[in-house]
């Protein structure tokens, strides 16, 4: 009887940690499901179990008094903020913190890998040739390689690796990285410009988390390429990696600043993003976003 007993008793145990382990993999882009190599060693029943505490710890903590630094920036908008290390997430407008909204060039941050993943470019330095059109803007206008489009967000440089990737395995990739809805359409240069492909801050903040750790279903060699491609400031004891977004095909645009900061043994992945109704109003995104970060603690007091 006793026998029978412990029997039960280990199967409840399993059965409990399985629940939490899918809602783990649910809840972040199924990496625990994909067994993705990484730090934590996601397939390992260790990860496993570390990926259902995880689950359980998350908790969401809404800051709505902060919506006046949206007000005095004359924009309306949402911020996302996901301390790794607790699972805690903060945000300003939960409501639009969990809409999905078109990527735009944050995009870019999952696209590069997939390009490296699936050969369409070689390396970082390969050399991608500008077709000749006029562009919005002029830095565009020459060939460049992919660390330089990263830097100026360079939409036709990626409009070509998608047509060398092509729909299938774009298709296949943005499924295997659980990217926001995982919708391209068949529309292979413009998925992510136009949709259908959106993503919400949320979710931007649970992607950039695997990112940052090198959780992704990829060759560590190529997260560690796509991370370094984002690194945009290290000094006073934080390294920052960023990326913007600044999507024109809906009324209004939608602005986006997405990334992550490594400050001592923490780790914050963040997501901005704003109505644009004017040009200008871009350039307000990185000093909200930097003054949000600075007064939730992830950056040092300006």
């Amino acid at each position: 009887m006793q026998h029978s007993s412990d029997s039960a008793r280990r199967r409840r145990v399993r059965t409990t940690l399985g629940v939490a382990v899918l809602t783990a993999s649910a809840l972040f882009g199924g990496t625990a499901a994909h067994g993705a190599a990484g730090p934590s060693g996601g397939g390992t029943a260790a990860g496993r179990t570390a990926a259902a505490q995880s689950a359980v710890q998350q908790r969401t903590i809404v800051r709505d008094d902060l919506q006046a630094l949206f007000r005095q920036a004359g924009v309306r908008g949402t911020f996302a903020l996901l301390d790794v290390k607790t699972g805690q997430t903060t945000v300003v407008d939960r409501r639009r913190a969990e809409q999905r909204l078109i990527p735009a060039s944050t995009f870019k941050i999952p696209h590069a890998l997939i390009a490296l993943e699936t050969g369409a470019v070689k390396d970082e330095n390969e050399v991608i040739p500008y077709g000749g059109k006029p562009q919005p803007f002029p830095e565009w206008e020459q060939d460049m390689n992919l660390r330089d489009a990263i830097r100026v967000s360079n939409v036709p440089v990626f409009q070509t690796l998608a047509r060398r990737i092509g729909v299938k395995r774009e298709n296949q990739w943005v499924n295997r990285l659980g990217y926001g809805n995982r919708q391209i359409g068949p529309v292979i240069d413009r998925f992510w410009l136009d949709g259908p492909l959106e993503i919400s801050a949320t979710e931007q903040t649970r992607f950039l988390s695997r990112v940052a750790r090198g959780q992704l279903p990829a060759s560590q060699r190529n997260q560690r390429t796509v991370r370094e491609l984002l690194k945009i400031e290290e000094k006073d004891g934080y390294t920052l990696y960023a990326k913007t977004g600044w999507g024109m095909s809906t009324k209004p645009g939608i602005g986006w600043w997405v990334g992550w900061i490594e400050r001592g043994d923490r780790l914050y992945t963040f997501a901005l993003n704003i109505d644009v109704n004017a040009d200008e109003d871009t350039k307000k995104r990185i000093p909200l976003a930097r003054e949000l970060l600075s007064r939730l603690g992830a950056l040092p007091a300006a």
